[in-house]
C-alpha cells in the first residue's frame, strides 16, 4: 500500500490545483490513501479561516472518502478553538491527525496543549519543518521549527507521534537528519520538490526505514520517483511507502 503522510487538497480556491485533478494524479501513481490538510500559509491565522479550511478539507473526504483522510490544521494562538478544533474535526468527523505550521515552533509552549491532546487521542501531529540556509527564506518563516526544535519536544513528550515534514521541501536537508538521530521517537517525511541524489538513502542510513514516512507535498511524481530510485531494499520501500503510516493510524484511541 502506497499513504502519501503529507500533501493538500481544496475544494475552494486556486491556490493549488483542483481536487479532482489530485485526485487523478494520486490514482494514476497508486497512492490509495492520502493525508490532506489545508493550513492558513501566513504567520497569522484567524480562528474564522482555520474553521473555513477545516470545513474544506472535510469537504474533500466526504467526495473521496476511500481516498483522503484529513489532517486538523490549527494555530495554536487560539487555544480554547484550537482545542474545538481538534474535537470537531478529529473526534466527531473523522480526521487522522493534526497539522501544523510555522505560526510557532513545536517546542514552543504554546503548542504543549496541542501535543498533549493528541496524545490522548493516540494521533499524529505533521509538523512543517525547514533548515533555512537563505536570509530570505528565514525572513519569511522566522519560528520555522528545524531539526533541535522536534529534539527537544520529543524529549519532554516522548510518547508523541511527531512528524518533521518534507525533507525535500528547501534548505540544508543534511543537517535536518543530523539533528533528529538525536531523536528516535520523530518520524520523518519524505516528500518536497527536492530529489538530491542519496537524500533517502542517507535518510535511511542514519535514520533507519522505520521511521520513513512517504510523502507528496502535492509533488506526486518525484515523491514517489525518489522512492523507487533510491538504492534500498524492497523490504524498507515497503514500509516507507505504507507499513509505517500503518501502524501509525493504528495508534489512534477514539
Amino acid at each position: 500500500m502506497r499513504i502519501d503522510c503529507h500533501n493538500h487538497v481544496t475544494t475552494l480556491t486556486k491556490r493549488w490545483p483542483p481536487l479532482d485533478a489530485v485526485v487523478k494524479s494520486l490514482r494514476q501513481l497508486g497512492i490509495e490513501k492520502c493525508c490532506c490538510s489545508h493550513p492558513v500559509t501566513r504567520m497569522t491565522a484567524e480562528p474564522h479561516e482555520v474553521r473555513a479550511a477545516n470545513d474544506d478539507i472535510l469537504a474533500a473526504m466526504r467526495r473521496y472518502p476511500d481516498l483522503i483522510l484529513g489532517q486538523c490544521f490549527v494555530n495554536p494562538a487560539y487555544g480554547r478553538h484550537a482545542q474545538d478544533e481538534i474535537t470537531r474535526c478529529v473526534v466527531d468527523n473523522g480526521m487522522m491527525g493534526v497539522k501544523l505550521y510555522f505560526q510557532y515552533r513545536i517546542d514552543e509552549p504554546v503548542q504543549f496543549p496541542i501535543i498533549e491532546r493528541c496524545i490522548a487521542l493516540g494521533v499524529p501531529i505533521l509538523m512543517h519543518a525547514a533548515h533555512p540556509t537563505d536570509p530570505g527564506d528565514l525572513a519569511m518563516q522566522p519560528r520555522v521549527s528545524s531539526g533541535e526544535h522536534f529534539v527537544a519536544v520529543a524529549r519532554r513528550y516522548p510518547e508523541a507521534l511527531l512528524i518533521c515534514a518534507h525533507i525535500g521541501g528547501g534548505g540544508d536537508w543534511e543537517w535536518q537528519i543530523k539533528a533528529l538521530r538525536e531523536a528516535p521517537s520523530v518520524y520523518l517525511d519524505t516528500s518536497g520538490s527536492v530529489i538530491d541524489a542519496g537524500m533517502i538513502e542517507r535518510c535511511v542510513r542514519d535514520l533507519g526505514a522505520e521511521r520513513l514516512l512517504f510523502g507528496t507535498d502535492m509533488n506526486h511524481e518525484r515523491g514517489v520517483g525518489k522512492i523507487l530510485d533510491a538504492e534500498i531494499t524492497e523490504r524498507q520501500r515497503q514500509m516507507i511507502f505504507g507499513e509505517n503510516m500503518q501502524k501509525i493510524l493504528a495508534r489512534r484511541r477514539i
